[in-house]
C-alpha cells in the first residue's frame, strides 16, 4: 500500500485500507510482527528484489528458516515443525534437566526457580475465537 496512486484511489472509493481479515482486529500485528521478523534477517535484500523469482525464491527460504531453524520464545524456544511433530519434548525434557542440575550443582546462582522448560499450552491467533484443543482431538 505504499503506491500513493492506490491509497488515493481507495480513499476515493471510501475503501479504508488494512491487511486484516474480515471481522478480526488484530492481524496486522502479527503481519508486522512477521515483516519485521523478514527485514531484520541478515540475507533480507536492502535494495529490493530483482525479479519476481528472487523474491518468491527468498520467501521459500525464509519459511524454511522460519519454520525449521528459528527459535520461537511463545512455544519454549523451539521451531514451529518441532512443536507440530511433537519433537520439542525431548529437547524441552533435556533442558529441564540440565537446569536442574546447574541449579543443584549452584544454588547460589538461582535466586529463584528455573525457566519453565514445560512444552507451551495451545497457541491461538485469536483465542477467543477458536475451538479449544481438545474439541480439535475430539472430531479428528
Amino acid at each position: 500500500m505504499k503506491g500513493a496512486t492506490m491509497r488515493v484511489t481507495m480513499e476515493k472509493l471510501g475503501i479504508t485500507a488494512s491487511c486484516s481479515r474480515p471481522r478480526v482486529s488484530n492481524d496486522n500485528p502479527f503481519w508486522e510482527a512477521l515483516f519485521r521478523t523478514c527485514k531484520y534477517r541478515p540475507d533480507w535484500p536492502t535494495k529490493g528484489f530483482a525479479t519476481k523469482a528472487d523474491a518468491q525464491a527468498w520467501v521459500k527460504s525464509f519459511a524454511n528458516w522460519y519454520n525449521d531453524a528459528h527459535l520461537h520464545s511463545a512455544i519454549r524456544f523451539v521451531t514451529p515443525n518441532a512443536r507440530h511433530g511433537s519433537h520439542d519434548r525431548a529437547t524441552l525434557a533435556n533442558r529441564a534437566m540440565l537446569y536442574a542440575n546447574a541449579r543443584a550443582q549452584n544454588p547460589k546462582r538461582w535466586s529463584g526457580k528455573t525457566r519453565n522448560w514445560q512444552p507451551a499450552g495451545p497457541v491461538w491467533l485469536n483465542p477467543e475465537n477458536e475451538i479449544s484443543a481438545p474439541e480439535i482431538r475430539d472430531a479428528a
